[in-house]
C-alpha cells in the first residue's frame, strides 16, 4: 500500500463494560476500568477529517461522559453512528435529538424470544424496540436495526428485515466473527445452506428496493455469504488506510478483526503523541498497513467492507446496475458472490496458506 492519506471512517470503542450477556460475545466478561477509558479531552486530539465515526462498545450509553465526547467529535465529522442495545432508552432519548448528526442503530438479534434468549437479558428487545420508536417520534432520521447473524436466528434476519422496512428505519447485517474485541475464537456458523440461502434472499429483497444504498446493501450480503463460505473477501481490506479503530484505552488498530493467532498489532497510542498525525503517518503504521495487505483472515465487517465499497464504486457499479435491471424484469439476482480484483495481493485473505 502507498503512504496513506487521512482517514475517512473511525470506530471508537468506548468501553468494554456491558449490561448484556450476549452469546457470541464475552466483552461484558471482560469490562474495563472505567477510570482507565479514553478521555473526551484525548479524542479532541482526532483530525477534523471524517466522513463518519462510528461510537460503540460494551454499550456506550454506560459512559457518563457520552454527552461530552459526542460534543467533541460532532465538529469532526459528517455523521456519527452510535451503537447500542438500546436498554437505557430513556438516556438514549435524552441524549441523541440533540445534536443533528447523531443516529443510532440498536443491536437486535431476532423477534423478542430469539433476541432475549441471544442477547442475555430479557426484556432486551422491548427496550431496544423503544429506542427506535422514541427516537422515531423525536424526529431523529439516522435509526434503525442491527443483527448479528449466526446458526440461530437467519430466519428472523428476515423478519426484522420486513419489520424494519415498514417502520422506514435502516437494516444493517454482520455475521459470526472471532477477534480479540469479542474475547471468542469458537464464533463458527456451521448451518452453512440455511444461513447463506436466507442471505441470498435478503439481497434478493433489498435490490427490489427503490433506494440505491439497498442495491449496496445487497451486495454487502453476499459478501457475507462468501465469508461464511470461507472463500476470499470481495473487495481488499484496506484497514489502517481508510479506516481505523482506537480501543477503550487510546491504542490504534486498522481493525477489530484481528486475533493474536494470526497477528495483533497497534499503530499507537493517542495518549501518547503529540498529534494524530505523528502516529497515522509513522514507520510503525506503514508496517501494520503492510501486514493488513497480507492479512490471512477474510473477515467482512461493514466498518472495513463500507469503505472499500465506496472507493471501488465503479468497479462493482456494473454488478449492481445488471442485477438491478434482473430484479426490476423479476428475475432473481446472481446466485454467486462475485468477488472484485482491484490488484490485491493475492496472500490477503487466504487462510489456506496458514494450514500449509
Amino acid at each position: 500500500m502507498n503512504k496513506a492519506n487521512l482517514p475517512t471512517d473511525v470506530s471508537i470503542i468506548l468501553t468494554y463494560r456491558c449490561q448484556m450477556r450476549c452469546k457470541m460475545c464475552n466483552i461484558w466478561k471482560n469490562p474495563t476500568d472505567p477510570q482507565k477509558e479514553i478521555k473526551s479531552e484525548q479524542l479532541n486530539m482526532l483530525p477534523n477529517c471524517f466522513e463518519f465515526i462510528n461510537l460503540t462498545g460494551g454499550e456506550p450509553f454506560l459512559r457518563d461522559d457520552l454527552e461530552e465526547i459526542i460534543r467533541v467529535l460532532s465538529p469532526k465529522t459528517k455523521r456519527i453512528v452510535i451503537s447500542t442495545s438500546g436498554w437505557h432508552y430513556e438516556k438514549i432519548l435524552s441524549i441523541v435529538p440533540g445534536f443533528k448528526n447523531v443516529g443510532v442503530r440498536v443491536s437486535i438479534e431476532g423477534l423478542s424470544l430469539k433476541n432475549d434468549e441471544l442477547r442475555g437479558r430479557a426484556g432486551g428487545f422491548d427496550r431496544g424496540l423503544k429506542t427506535l420508536l422514541g427516537l422515531k417520534r423525536l424526529g431523529v432520521k439516522d435509526i434503525g436495526f442491527g443483527i448479528t447473524v449466526s446458526n440461530y436466528n437467519s430466519e428472523d434476519m428476515l423478519w426484522l428485515y420486513e419489520l424494519g422496512k415498514s417502520m422506514h428505519m435502516e437494516f444493517a447485517t454482520a455475521a459470526f466473527h472471532n477477534s480479540y474485541y469479542f474475547y471468542k475464537d469458537d464464533n463458527l456458523i456451521t448451518n452453512t445452506e440455511k444461513v447463506c440461502k436466507d442471505f441470498l434472499d435478503l439481497a434478493n429483497r433489498q435490490m427490489k428496493e427503490h433506494k440505491p444504498k439497498s442495491w449496496f446493501r445487497a451486495l454487502f450480503n453476499l459478501g457475507l455469504i462468501r465469508y461464511i463460505n470461507q472463500e476470499k473477501r470481495m473487495l481488499p481490506c484496506e484497514a489502517g488506510t481508510i479506516n481505523f479503530f482506537i480501543d477503550p484505552y487510546g491504542e490504534m488498530y486498522p481493525c477489530n478483526g484481528m486475533e493474536e493467532k494470526y497477528w495483533k498489532e497497534s499503530m499507537g497510542n493517542i495518549r501518547k503523541a503529540e498529534s494524530f498525525e505523528e502516529i497515522w503517518f509513522s514507520s510503525r503504521a506503514e508496517e501494520v498497513r503492510r501486514k493488513v495487505a497480507v492479512c490471512p483472515k477474510n473477515c467482512w465487517m461493514v466498518g472495513t467492507a463500507s469503505p472499500v465499497m465506496h472507493k471501488y464504486v465503479k468497479k462493482i457499479a456494473p454488478w449492481i446496475l445488471r442485477n438491478k435491471l434482473k430484479s426490476m424484469l423479476g428475475l432473481p439476482i446472481e446466485n454467486g458472490a462475485p468477488c472484485f480484483d482491484v490488484g490485491q495481493d493475492p496472500r490477503q485473505g487466504n487462510l489456506n496458506r496458514e494450514k500449509q
